[in-house]
């Protein structure tokens, strides 16, 4: 199987209400163990941060898990 067959796509996990809440979700998974990203597309903004709506993305393996870790740290609507 060759590298790119091997890696998992990314998917939606959740909208964080601003580029830099979703840093700090990110980061909150990323301490458990699962790598996320705030999509690219999200952060264009003046003077490099986003104060608009950025989404939170996840390998397709890791998805229940992280949408589990965000319930538990942020409540149940935190993950829409």
């Amino acid at each position: 199987m060759n590298a790119m067959a091997s890696r998992s796509r990314l998917v939606y996990l959740a909208t964080a209400p601003d580029q830099l809440t979703a840093e700090m979700w990110c980061e909150l998974l990323r301490g458990q163990g699962i790598p996320a990203t705030v999509r690219a597309g999200d952060t264009a903004s003046y003077m490099g941060v986003s104060n608009a709506p950025c989404r939170i993305m996840v390998q397709e393996e890791h998805l229940e898990e992280a949408r589990r870790l965000l319930e538990e740290h942020l409540g149940p609507d935190s993950v829409r």
